[in-house]
């Protein structure tokens, strides 16, 4: 399985490593991570990704160096951290994105091993049981016997940081550890790491009043078990840009006394709903999945079109069954 990649990366001159359209630290980190590493083997390497960075990511160094314009003249794409092809419709709709993919060679890196992978066009699937992609890209480099310099560690222990919500959700066993404490080792500071991110992630006083609105807004489903909060498009309009609703209202929500599985859903004008899924037990990628989004176990998603109340309506029956 590595070898594969390995063999793909080094027959490659230039690569392009692609992003979904639902970024996260993992995929920034993983994205940033592989630009170092194969710029020291000599490669010439793109990062890409059809949204912009959100900000709240942007404590991330490198982050600007993500473009949003697809580059066709690599020899191979690397995705990574999804096998969902509903989570590349973005890149997708772009006539050249999709036939570079269908008519190139294509690796992708995911650790989501729950999850059935859904992409249409060929590729090499590099997947590994993991606690983020980040860590698959280090056994990939390690079994490689690539060069990580600081700044891939830095970028690679972000990540793991990031999806593993500081080394605590239930995934972490003593691979993860030994993993951070081999990045750890080659300069990548997890106190540094976690002082930017706060730091950045300081609030204005609109933005904390936003957040009391936010609260007060909770529904509760399911004799307490199920907490939603909705989110229209004005609130996206008029407070994304300095913070992501989601992120704002939901590590509060998995705070709450009762609450198994919580849910942030917001609307678009085009009919377009997301969903961000957090739980507490092992169950947020089986109701993503209903709804063809995906995610871990804990830590979930989907983009649907329908209407909020006909979504409301199967989320709380979808999470009824998934408790039970």
């Amino acid at each position: 399985m590595y070898l594969v990649a390995q063999k793909l990366i080094n027959q490659a001159c230039k690569i392009i490593v692609i992003q979904a359209e639902n970024p996260d630290g993992d995929s920034l980190g993983s994205a940033l991570a592989l630009e170092e590493i194969l710029s020291v083997l000599g490669k010439e390497v793109k990062l890409y990704c059809p949204v912009e960075i959100p900000k709240y990511l942007r404590y991330i160094d490198g982050w600007d160096r993500v473009e949003s314009d697809f580059s066709t003249d690599a020899d191979l794409a690397i995705i990574v951290d999804t096998t969902a092809e509903l989570l590349l419709s973005k890149v997708l709709e772009t006539p050249e994105a999709r036939h570079f993919l269908e008519s190139r060679e294509v690796l992708v890196i995911d650790h989501h091993t729950s999850a059935e992978p859904t992409l249409s066009f060929n590729h090499t699937l590099l997947l590994d049981e993991a606690a983020a992609a980040s860590q698959v890209i280090y056994n990939l480099a390690e079994s490689s016997h690539w060069h990580i310099n600081k700044q891939a560690a830095k970028a690679m222990l972000t990540a793991l940081l990031s999806d593993t919500l500081g080394l605590t959700t239930q995934n972490v066993n003593s691979k993860v550890y030994s993993t951070a404490a081999k990045l750890s080792d080659l300069g990548a500071s997890p106190a540094e790491i976690e002082e930017k991110r706060r730091d950045f992630m300081k609030k204005s006083p609109k933005i904390l009043e936003y957040k009391g609105k936010l609260i007060e807004r909770i529904e509760y489903f399911l004799d307490g078990r199920l907490a939603i909060v909705h989110v229209p498009w004005e609130e996206i309009q008029e407070y994304s840009d300095e913070y992501n609703p989601g992120a704002l209202i939901g590590d509060e929500l998995r705070l709450v006394e009762g609450v198994d599985i919580n849910c942030v859903i917001k609307t678009y004008p085009d009919g377009r709903l997301t969903a961000r899924i957090r739980s507490n037990l092992p169950v947020a990628d089986s109701v993503a999945g209903y709804f063809g989004g995906g995610g871990h176990p804990y830590a979930a998603g989907f983009r649907i079109y329908e209407d909020y109340n006909t979504v409301l309506y199967e989320l709380i029956e979808v999470t009824e069954k998934a408790l039970s």
